[in-house]
């Protein structure tokens, strides 16, 4: 029997890659998107070329509503989901006393509130079912706190809360909750970085390099399928963060 994931933010480096990995592991794809549709249709049909089987979303995952009616979709179009990946997020970068109660209410909002907004939607068809999986992207900077990026900070640690929480309330329903959190990788929200600031990190990294988006999608898809595994963060990160 084919199992169905739901991937958020699945037009941007990581998402892509992870809603891919899934598909050749065989899964039915759900590839969520908030405004990027074209791409997302694009990625959609690009696995169903390949024989897989893939629908394409566009909401806004800090809007109830929106996110309410995209469950229904995805459930309606490729049955039971029994994976759900929280991966959709969006940055702010610059001093906090800069940012504006709106800007940081946004960032909470898309990357902690939407997540919570995913899980209970998606949650009641789990535990009719006493199984299902969830994985939440997170950030090496929610386990360190970054300069600059308080709200994404403040939003990523929450996630790990969230993980932590749900796996302990879910797991008597045969539910699991786990978390990646990627270091430095090479996406398009990483391309901003200046050439000297990219250096830097680097070599902070014991690696001594940037990851992959690859990289990243097998450690969610490695705790999407191991059954005895919740609760966990996963650092993806070359040991930036030990």
């Amino acid at each position: 029997m084919r199992k169905n994931v739901l991937v958020t933010g699945a037009t941007g480096g990581i998402g892509r890659a992870i809603a891919l990995a899934f598909a050749e592991r065989g899964y039915g794809v759900g590839v969520h998107c908030c405004h990027r549709a074209e791409e997302a249709r694009a990625l959609a049909a690009a696995i169903r070329e390949q024989g897989g089987n893939a629908f394409a979303y566009q909401a806004d995952v800090a809007d109830e509503g929106q996110v309410e009616a995209m469950a229904a979709a995805a459930q309606r179009d490729l049955g039971f989901v029994e994976v759900l990946v929280n991966n959709a997020g969006i940055a702010w970068k610059g001093l906090l006393t800069d940012m504006t109660l709106a800007e940081w209410r946004r960032v909470l909002d898309v990357n902690c509130t939407g997540a919570f907004l995913c899980c209970r939607a998606f949650l009641p068809a789990m535990i009719r079912e006493k199984r299902g999986s969830i994985v939440n992207i997170s950030s090496m900077w929610g386990q360190q706190g970054a300069s600059c990026e308080a709200a994404y900070s403040a939003s990523k640690a929450a996630l790990i809360g969230l993980t932590q929480a749900l796996a302990q309330e879910e797991g008597p329903s045969g539910i699991r909750v786990n978390c990646v959190a990627p270091g430095v990788i090479d996406t398009p929200m990483n391309a901003g970085l200046s050439p000297a600031d990219l250096a830097a990190l680097k070599e902070e990294t014991p690696l001594q390099r940037t990851g992959t988006p690859e990289e990243v999608a097998q450690a969610v898809l490695c705790l999407a399928e191991q059954e005895f595994i919740t609760g966990q963060v996963l650092g993806v990160n070359g040991g930036f963060v030990i």
